[in-house]
C-alpha cells in the first residue's frame, strides 16, 4: 500500500463507467492507444478492453531503432494476455528522414519528435478504426509537465489522469498487468538510458506526496518544506507545475465576440439539441 492508496475498486468500477460513458458520449464505440509496454498504456489497456469490449480496442506498436527491445516484448505481452487487436508500426521511417536532414542530435527535441510523431500516427489509425483516441498520461507526469504537449498528452479522453504514479501502481495491481511490467523502472524509452526519475531527480514516491500535499491539500511550499522534505526537491516540483501550466489548458483566445469558444462558448460534450 502506498502513502495515497485508495479504495482500488471502487476506482477500477468509476474508471470503467468513464471510458464507456465518454466514449460513447464522444460519438464513439471503439477506443484505440499506443502501448509501449509500460505501466501506464499497459494500465489504459486492461481497462479499456473490459469498458468497451476487447474486441473494440486496438493498440498500437510504435518503436524507434532505438526502442528497448524490452519494451516491444512487454507490449505483446500485453496484447496477448488481453487479446485485443493490435499494430506494429516502426516510425524510424518516418522521423529519420527529418533527423538527418536537420541534423539532430539533442535528446530532448528527438524525443518531443518522436512523441508527436507516434501521436500523428494514432490520430490517424483512430480514423481508420473508428475509435477515440485514449490517453495514457498519469497526474504526477500531467502536472510535473513531463509529456510532450500535442505529443502524448493528445488524446480524446484521460482514463488514469488524475492518478499519481504511485497510484497507477496499485490499480495496475488490482486489475491485473503483470508484475514484470508493474515492476520495471519508469522511463518514456525516448533514448538508450532514459529514465523518467533520473530526469525528474526523484523517485515517484516522493515526487506523489509532495504533488498531493501541493494540489490535493493546498499546502504552500514553506507549509511543505517544514513538514521535512527537502527544500530543493520541494522548489523543483514547484516550479515544473508552475513551468508546465501552458500545456494543462487550451490555447488562450483573443476575445472580442460576445461568446468565444474555451471562455464563455461551454456547452458540454454531449449536450442534446
Amino acid at each position: 500500500m502506498t502513502k495515497l492508496s485508495l479504495n482500488y475498486k471502487l476506482v477500477k468500477e468509476f474508471i470503467l463507467d468513464f471510458i464507456k460513458e465518454e466514449t460513447i458520449s464522444n460519438g464513439f464505440e471503439r477506443g484505440i492507444l499506443g502501448l509501449s509496454g509500460g505501466v501506464d498504456s499497459a494500465l489504459v489497456a486492461y481497462l479499456a478492453a473490459e469498458a468497451l469490449g476487447r474486441k473494440n480496442v486496438k493498440a498500437l506498436l510504435l518503436p524507434y531503432k532505438t526502442t528497448s527491445p524490452d519494451s516491444l516484448t512487454d507490449a505483446m505481452l500485453v496484447v496477448k494476455d488481453i487479446g485485443i487487436p493490435y499494430e506494429k508500426i516502426d516510425i524510424t521511417k518516418i522521423a529519420d528522414p527529418y533527423f538527418n536532414e536537420e541534423k539532430l542530435n539533442n535528446n530532448l527535441r528527438i524525443g518531443n519528435f518522436l512523441a508527436r510523431v507516434r501521436m500523428s500516427v494514432i490520430f490517424d489509425k483512430a480514423f481508420e478504426f473508428g475509435a477515440i483516441v485514449l490517453g495514457t498520461s498519469n497526474k504526477s507526469e500531467l502536472m510535473l509537465g513531463y509529456s510532450t504537449w500535442y505529443g502524448d498528452m493528445a488524446a480524446g479522453i484521460y482514463p488514469i489522469g488524475d492518478l499519481y504514479k504511485t497510484q497507477v501502481w496499485e490499480l495496475a495491481k488490482f486489475v491485473g498487468v503483470p508484475e514484470k511490467i508493474i515492476n520495471k523502472k519508469p522511463t518514456a524509452d525516448l533514448w538508450p538510458g532514459q529514465t523518467d526519475e533520473g530526469e525528474l531527480g526523484a523517485p515517484y514516491n516522493d515526487l506523489d506526496v509532495i504533488l498531493n500535499l501541493y494540489i490535493d491539500k493546498r499546502k504552500s511550499k514553506e507549509e511543505i518544506i517544514s513538514m521535512g522534505f527537502d527544500k530543493k526537491l520541494v522548489e523543483n516540483v514547484f516550479n515544473r507545475v508552475y513551468k508546465s501550466q501552458y500545456k494543462r489548458t487550451l490555447p488562450p483566445v483573443a476575445k472580442f465576440s460576445p461568446r468565444t469558444v474555451g471562455i464563455d462558448f461551454l456547452y458540454p460534450h454531449d449536450f442534446k439539441r
